[in-house]
């Protein structure tokens, strides 16, 4: 009998075009805006962008998840669910999850669709795969996706979008096991008073098809976040209230890879050793839904996640949406 659900393979894609702060320091100069303090606050150096023409969010999950099943030796014959997570579609029909189906040829009986809960999706997806395939007896193992071309939304007159969205893809494969491994638990808050505050379209889908507006960048208006401090502190105590645990028996934490300062406050407010707080942030710039899971990956990767680790994931989507995961690599 099947209990549990467990990572069996992380693998990621990202261009091999790489941009440096030197660029954004000298691209806003011309604007007359000094953003070297703000890089040093969100913890960036480096970001992946798509140069070529021909590559995108969905070609970038392609390469993810090949790579995923060559190193994993399945196909996608194996996989009984496809989630794909983005908030960048290449596609909005079909689905980006029935491309990747297509693409790799499979079985009729799968479940394809696609997951958009902003930056948070690809957590999301993962716990809701999780749940379902632990309750369904048919379900063995599932693909989740998270990827998106960020930098073609970012809005060059804005650092707070162009100095720091990137383009990644991750795929994971979970898979059902009678291991005391895998996931555990997860909490939510959702506090949709800033809904107007990240937004694309700026003038919805329909404004834009009907020629009411542009919709080419992201708007990202400046707005009191300290509201999220209180509410990630209290998810995470509660998580680790319910499962009988401590903040000292998590082993690594996976974050939300948008500003490092979300890091360090919570190493602060947990005294948790930084060692174990993965911030990759620095090299891959913001890559949205698949960003705490760059840094699971980077740390199995380095080693610093081995199997039987308790891992953090939390992260937070546009709107806002909270999600704050327990899961034993």
């Amino acid at each position: 009998m099947f209990h549990h659900v467990k990572i069996r393979k992380i693998e990621i894609y990202h261009p091999q075009n790489t941009v440096d702060n030197a660029y954004y320091i000298e691209h806003f100069k011309k604007q007359g805006k000094d953003v070297e303090g703000f890089l040093n606050h969100m913890g960036k150096k480096k970001r992946h962008i798509i140069k070529d023409p021909e590559e995108t969010g969905l070609t970038m999950a392609i390469k993810a998840v090949e790579k995923a099943f060559e190193s994993s030796e399945l196909t996608m014959k194996d996989i009984d669910m496809i989630l794909f997570s983005t908030q960048a579609p290449e596609y909005s029909i079909p689905s980006n999850a029935m491309m990747i189906h297509e693409a790799f040829k499979g079985k009729s009986n799968t479940r394809v669709m696609d997951v958009n809960a902003s930056c948070a999706g690809m957590t999301i997806a993962v716990e809701q795969v999780s749940m379902y395939m632990r309750a369904n007896p048919q379900m063995k193992r599932a693909l989740v996706i998270g990827s998106e071309q960020l930098s073609i939304l970012s809005n060059p007159k804005e650092e707070i979008s162009y100095a720091t969205l990137a383009d990644a893809a991750c795929a994971v494969i979970l898979e059902k096991t009678t291991e005391n491994t895998g996931f555990i638990d997860a909490e939510y808050h959702t506090y949709s008073a800033n809904t107007d505050k990240i937004l694309y379209p700026i003038e919805g889908m329909s404004g834009v098809l009907s020629g009411r507006g542009e919709g080419k960048f992201l708007r990202f208006l400046p707005f009191d976040t300290s509201f999220g401090a209180p509410i990630t502190d209290r998810m995470i105590e509660d998580l680790l209230s319910r499962n009988h645990l401590k903040i000292q028996d998590i082993n690594a934490f996976c974050l939300s890879q948008f500003a490092y300062s979300d890091s360090t406050r919570l190493q602060e407010r947990f005294q948790i050793d930084m060692n174990k707080i993965l911030y990759v942030g620095d090299r891959y710039g913001y890559t949205g839904t698949s960003s705490p899971f760059i840094a699971f990956y980077e740390g199995v990767k380095s080693g610093k996640i081995q199997r039987g680790d308790l891992v953090l994931f939390w992260t937070v989507g546009a709107g806002h949406q909270f999600i704050a995961m327990l899961f034993r690599y």
